[in-house]
């Protein structure tokens, strides 16, 4: 019961570091990769389903984001959308490849929702990025044991 315990507090924390809440996955993984009790593989496939799930719920946010847009109430300026609106628009959906970094990876996210990103790709690239990021980390924190 326990392990469940572990991969549902992993789950929930991943999903809710990838939400624009202020939270981090990154140390409880760590904690339960050094605990050696919990299978690699399935650490990092939970952490990733959770941040990937997160970050699809800022796509959702995102698409619906605009319709919003002028009213008092909205927590964005236009300027600062339309930067970012711009920013994508250069960049692309490859920009989507920064998705884990910290600050930046969820507006990103959020971003991808307005310029109307297909679902598909959002989940295949934040997906591979994402997946990167755990695995980078199981491997640096396992390598130091």
């Amino acid at each position: 019961m326990l392990t469940l315990s572990a991969y549902l507090g992993l789950f929930l924390s991943a999903f809710g570091a990838a939400t624009l809440l202020p939270l981090q996955s990154e140390a409880l993984l760590v904690a339960l990769l050094l605990d050696g009790g919990y299978l690699l593989w399935v650490l990092l496939l939970v952490a990733t389903c959770g941040n990937v799930l997160g970050s699809w719920i800022n796509w959702l946010l995102g698409r619906s984001l605009e319709r919003y847009r002028g009213r008092r109430w909205f927590p964005v300026s236009d300027a600062r959308l339309q930067q970012a609106q711009g920013w994508y628009a250069r960049y692309g959906r490859w920009s989507l490849l920064l998705s884990w970094l910290p600050i930046v990876g969820d507006p990103l996210t959020l971003v991808a929702g307005v310029m109307r990103e297909t679902w598909w790709r959002f989940l295949l690239i934040v997906g591979l990025a994402k997946t990167g990021r755990y695995a980078v980390l199981a491997y640096l924190t396992l390598s130091l044991l």
